[in-house]
């Protein structure tokens, strides 16, 4: 300042340097106090870090497509090619995977190389609802849809899409479907359809109504386009999904308990690649298994394995490959433990109902 008492063009200019470097600090203090007190903030910073790594693994970052913060979170509920499964590996299943072939996988794979006119009638259903009882491989479906199909698959979790700051929640969700437009074709997957998108009444909470709305008026956005985008959903309780949900879930298929040739085809597939007897009679083991599901014929084999440890002799500190054989007996043995289990289980929870 000079003796006049007026400014010169460097005391401006210090005091601008220096409100600068003021507001500067300011802003800094305010966004590290913000992230300390947000119990977010190191979940969201990985998050999307593990997105970055699918996006690259899928290829999805060398394709020029940008993504905003909200995508790069919703990226996490992708999975990759190699946590899918192939329609051979599902066993009992075969009159739902040749309807998903002709009705969804055919249509998908022609348009992608441009062999079917621009029209409506050629696309597969936009929303597809697998009913039935819980084990039963409708998860699994879902997944070997996506990768026969070569689309990628989005795993709906619910508890990404709860924020507790106003409108995330919203931005979240829209973030699902630009993101799906953006690397279709995609199969949105939605676990237990009913726990989300249950039938709506006066008690649901605020935030719950509005993401529910916004899902479905996004929903019906891309389902009048052209896109290649395809909401699955399953349920054990069809009952309890809302009417309007239903409504846009044209394509339903009940997944039923496997038969008799089911579970056999199930065994089958499960032991495959294992150690087992080539004299076991599947045929006889199916039989023995009645009313199971596939999980319990999952469980049902590595029970049968855990129990054949029971009977080696560890003091050599060695195992003889044959001393791992699984036989047929080991397998009935194993079906039979595991349902006196159910059993125990059930009487349970008659118990719990009877004293509620």
């Amino acid at each position: 300042m000079d003796t006049g008492g007026q400014l010169t063009r460097r005391d401006i200019l210090s005091i601008v340097i220096r409100l600068g470097l003021a507001v500067g600090t300011s802003w800094i203090l305010i966004r590290t106090l913000v992230d300390y007190l947000d119990p977010n903030h190191h979940a969201i910073k990985e998050a999307k870090k593990r997105s970055r790594i699918l996006l690259k693994r899928l290829n999805l970052d060398k394709k020029g497509i940008e993504f905003d913060n909200y995508e790069i979170r919703i990226a996490t509920l992708l999975v990759t090619p190699s946590e899918g499964i192939d329609m051979e590996c599902i066993g009992g299943s075969q009159e739902i995977l040749a309807e998903l072939k002709s009705r969804v996988i055919l249509p998908l794979q022609l348009k992608s190389d441009g062999l079917l006119p621009a029209s409506h009638l050629f696309s597969p259903a936009k929303g597809i609802l697998l009913y039935g009882p819980p084990g039963c491989g409708k998860t699994m479906i879902a997944k070997a849809l996506a990768r026969t199909s070569k689309a990628h698959f989005l795993q709906f979790d619910m508890s990404l899409f709860f924020d507790k700051w106003l409108g995330e929640s919203q931005k979240l969700v829209a973030a699902l479907f630009s993101l799906a437009s953006k690397i279709q074709p995609v199969i949105i997957f939605i676990d237990e359809i009913d726990s989300f998108l249950r039938v709506r009444s006066s008690h649901d909470h605020e935030v719950t109504a509005s993401m529910k709305a916004q899902f479905m008026s996004l929903w019906d956005g891309f389902s009048s386009s052209d896109d290649q985008i395809i909401i699955m959903g399953a349920t054990n309780r069809p009952n309890d999904v809302d009417e309007a949900i239903l409504r846009r879930l044209p394509m339903r298929l009940f997944v039923p308990k496997p038969d008799a040739q089911a579970r056999e085809d199930i065994l089958r597939v499960i032991l495959e690649d294992e150690h087992v007897s080539p004299e076991i009679n599947l045929r006889n083991v199916a039989h023995q298994a009645n009313g199971m599901s596939g999980a319990d014929l999952k469980e049902v084999c590595r029970l049968a394995a855990i129990e054949k440890l029971k009977h080696i002799d560890l003091s050599d500190q060695q195992i003889q490959m044959q001393d791992l054989l699984l036989e047929e007996n080991d397998l009935i043995g194993a079906i039979k433990k595991y349902a006196q289990g159910s059993i125990l289980e059930a009487n349970r929870q008659l118990i719990f109902e009877s004293v509620d």
